[in-house]
């Protein structure tokens, strides 16, 4: 038995939807979030202060005692992997468990890629899947609209605003003929709904949190740091900046209110809190 939590962070509200599938998975295991609020979004930041912010929100988190850490955060984890290798406790991204989710997914061999403007540069989806199946044909496009639309509350499957992006940024999917999509993004599953009606039932929509969760069950089992606790896991929630701005929208990604249960991170490295 490890009671001690798994440690998860993302730039801001959209790995709470990693943290909420890890909860239903895993509900007899603790859970400590960082939001780097104050730094939201990192997907168009150059690949150096992604790594940089990658590294102290890692440190941030083994400060607090955790046993594993997660980036639910696509852009870090296309970008900066080898910041998660060097963390003190094993840690791993959205990516590897994502893409292995894709490729055992698809029929056609057609798999489409959303995320960041980073993400997207990176290449990292098309490398990983190529990896696994070199016979893979990929098309990807960067949706950095999605982020603000998500965390502005405008995911109703008819507002006007997101069908009209989400036309736009899917279109190169339609004409590719994907069958498979991977939401390369925490925030993307919140606009299932309305990506699901652009690109028909056919087409499996892959959620990185979901994957995160099944992978992270995995490696605990794997190296006997599971909790043994079948429920009464807890959640414990930092930001670096305006805890009341995150606990208004926080249960949209959730699935569940938070409450006053959020506090500001305080680091000695300045970037962690401005």
């Amino acid at each position: 038995m490890d009671l001690r939590p798994i440690g998860v962070f993302d730039s801001g509200l959209g790995g709470l939807t990693a943290v909420r599938r890890l909860m239903q998975r895993l509900p007899g295991e603790d859970i400590v979030y960082f939001g780097d609020t104050g730094r939201v979004p990192y997907g168009t930041r150059s690949a150096a202060t992604i790594a940089e912010y990658a590294g102290q929100d890692c440190r941030f988190l083994e400060k607090q005692n955790v046993k594993l850490i997660i980036a639910a955060c696509g852009t870090v984890s296309s970008v900066a992997p080898h910041v998660l290798r060097q963390a003190a406790v094993p840690a791993f991204g959205v990516v590897e468990p994502t893409a292995a989710a894709a490729a055992a997914a698809t029929v056609n061999g057609r798999v489409g890629i959303l995320g960041t403007s980073a993400t997207v540069r990176s290449g990292a989806y098309e490398q990983q899947l190529r990896r696994i199946n070199p016979s893979i044909q990929t098309v990807a496009q960067a949706c950095p609209l999605f982020v603000p639309l998500v965390e502005s509350g405008w995911i109703a499957r008819d507002d006007e605003a997101a069908v009209a992006v989400a036309k736009r940024y899917l279109q190169p999917m339609k004409d590719a003929g994907v069958d498979t999509l991977i939401l390369g993004c925490t925030h993307f599953p919140l606009l299932s709904d309305i990506i699901r009606d652009r690109m028909g039932d056919g087409v499996t929509l892959i959620d990185s949190g979901a994957c995160c969760a099944d992978a992270c069950a995995r490696l605990l089992t794997q190296q006997g740091l599971a909790s043994g606790r079948e429920t009464g896991g807890e959640g414990r929630f930092f930001v670096s900046d305006r805890p009341e701005d995150f606990s208004a929208v926080a249960h949209r990604f959730l699935g569940r209110e938070i409450g006053s249960r959020v506090l500001v991170a305080h680091a000695e490295e300045p970037a962690i809190c401005p």
